[in-house]
């Protein structure tokens, strides 16, 4: 009987086509335009810091924090990228528990404005952890719906997931975070949905959660949240107060024109006027200062990262790869719309973040996981060609 032996130069050639074969599923186009509105992101901080007049490269500016964060965010995304995305569905129940337990600690010792608890300090560091709750409940709500496939027509399938997201959703109302909370359920009504959950319990869902709006106005939404979303009826009513931040964005951007004013020219930026500019009203700056031909790129850069987020989910040939890919798109297309929506006044303002630009180190971190498990999915399961 005659052994056969493998010869190495062949067992190498074999495992270098086979690697190279996985990163020639690698999605370039994916990187290049969450790294292109990731830059954009660095223009408005710079700017921001140029007009409070501070020096950008100081210590503690929004730009050099900027820069420390986005440096972050690549290494995060690398590394995320290299690591196999299946230990995440091993690791879900343990992910879960971390989640939970990361958003009571941020009730417990976290800082935030009003006697709100949303951040916690980690060395220099202030992280938001709510932020990274959507990424992990993506990573849950994937594992748990993908080991249900075929059988989400039952409404305790849906149920159950349900029951998974309302720990985390109730926690965050509790800092009180509005607009995280929003995010949060989105992306459940997102995943549900491209899981082929039973439309009729889902529509039967939705009816119910809008019937419960008239108890959530009078137990659960504070003072100063209802005060935002009477200005947005009427900004006027209280031009000094709740609806001012409303009137300068407004201002802001008709003042844009086509082409802008140019970096670091707002007027209302400049002067003040606008509030939390770096934040959650930085598309007012970049609509003023880039015009309207700056914002149109990129709402074009937006749509075809969601085309790539989508394309990749597709690809995937397990079911977990396909429905992340669902919840991350859900959750970049609910905050671009709901953030752009409250700076030009047709949305009551509730401090959603626009992904990749608004300052904010949780929110790049946390994009930049998301990005690097797709990325992780699509370079070990693919099914199609695009």
């Amino acid at each position: 009987m005659r052994v056969m032996r493998a010869e190495p130069g062949r067992f190498a050639d074999a495992t270098s086509r086979s690697v190279g074969a996985a990163w020639r599923s690698y999605d370039l186009q994916l990187t290049t335009y969450a790294a292109l509105l990731a830059a954009i992101g660095l223009v408005m901080a710079y700017t921001n810091s140029v007009e409070a007049g501070q020096s950008v490269l100081a210590g503690g500016t929004v730009f050099s924090r900027a820069l420390m964060w986005s440096a972050l965010a690549m290494v995060v995304f690398v590394v995320v990228t290299l690591f196999d995305y299946r230990w995440f569905k091993t690791l879900a129940w343990p992910i879960y528990g971390i989640n939970v337990g990361l958003l009571i600690l941020t009730l417990a010792i976290g800082d935030g404005v009003g006697g709100s608890a949303r951040w916690v300090e980690i060395g220099p560091f202030t992280f938001q952890f709510s932020e990274l709750a959507k990424i992990l409940m993506m990573i849950v709500l994937a594992t748990y719906l993908g080991n249900r496939e075929g059988r989400l027509d039952s409404l305790s399938s849906i149920l159950g997931a349900c029951l998974l997201m309302a720990p985390p959703l109730i926690l965050v109302m509790m800092q009180p975070d509005l607009g995280t909370s929003l995010v949060l359920a989105s992306i459940l009504a997102g995943m549900l949905f491209m899981s082929g959950a039973s439309l009729r319990w889902l529509i039967a869902m939705a009816v119910g959660v809008l019937a419960a709006i008239p108890l959530a106005w009078t137990y659960v939404l504070r003072d100063y949240q209802k005060d935002r979303i009477l200005s947005f009826l009427d900004p006027a009513a209280d031009a000094q107060g709740s609806g001012w931040q409303v009137i300068q964005s407004q201002i802001a951007i008709g003042s844009g024109g086509p082409f802008g004013t140019g970096l670091t020219n707002g007027t209302q930026s400049r002067g003040e006027f606008l509030p939390v500019q770096e934040s959650d009203f930085v598309f007012a700056v970049l609509a003023q200062e880039l015009g309207f031909i700056g914002a149109l790129v990129v709402f074009l850069l937006f749509a075809a990262l969601l085309w790539r987020i989508l394309a990749c989910a597709w690809r995937s040939r397990d079911p977990f790869g396909t429905l992340f890919g669902a919840g991350l798109a859900t959750m970049v297309l609910f905050q671009v719309f709901v953030n752009v929506g409250m700076v030009i006044g047709i949305l009551p303002v509730t401090g959603i973040p626009l992904p990749f630009i608004t300052h904010g180190g949780a929110s790049l971190v946390s994009l930049a996981i998301g990005l690097g498990i797709v990325q992780s999915v699509n370079i070990r399961q693919h099914r199609a060609e695009w």
